[in-house]
């Protein structure tokens, strides 16, 4: 896993958690035990600060920020989609968070919200508890119901067993395109 101190600021990793090779962990980040970090991620925690909830999965090519001496927050069990951008955001417990979206300076989303993919949560523009938002900027379209609960929640486990299966000795094997583990027809 690539972490990296900046000026003393040293990221902070629960366990059970992993962290991709090609993810940056860059100062103060702090990752809660359990979570998911995928491929090509960057938090980045120079001059502010993130935070990564327990059993949170940022999945690949996600970029994360702070402000100087501010904050981004991730709660737990938060899914953030493939390529989503959040900078200086709020994303609280459950939320689910669409491809593509991008989460803007001093938003919230609500716990169990959930933003569309390549949704716009606008500069300090608050997403409720319970609601699904779409758009550019996203507007509030309904709300969570039984069955989005019960397929993110499924979803959430798996990202969970995820990190456990990725981290397993054996199971993640970089391949030597020159020794024995390569195959090439």
């Amino acid at each position: 896993m690539a972490l990296y101190q900046f000026e003393g600021r040293k990221p902070q990793v629960g366990q059970g958690s992993f962290i991709a090779e090609s993810a940056l962990v860059i100062g103060d980040v702090q990752i809660g035990k359990d979570a998911y970090i995928g491929h090509g991620v960057i938090l980045r925690g120079d001059y502010g600060t993130i935070v990564v909830g327990e059993g949170t999965a940022i999945e690949e090519g996600v970029i994360v920020h702070a402000r100087p001496d501010d904050r981004t927050i991730f709660g737990r069990f938060v899914t953030v989609g493939h390529g989503a951008m959040i900078h200086n955001a709020q994303i609280k417990d459950y939320a689910v968070i669409g491809m593509r979206a991008t989460i803007s300076d001093y938003s919230v989303v609500g716990e169990w919200a959930i933003i569309g993919e390549m949704g716009l949560v606008k500069n300090s523009q608050h997403v409720p508890d319970g609601r699904v938002a779409v758009g550019v900027p996203v507007r509030v379209v309904g709300e969570v119901d039984k069955k989005q609960k019960e397929f993110w929640s499924y979803g959430k486990k798996l990202y969970i067993e995820m990190a456990h299966r990725y981290n397993a000795p054996g199971a993640f094997v970089r391949i030597d395109q020159t020794g024995d583990n390569a195959t090439f027809e």
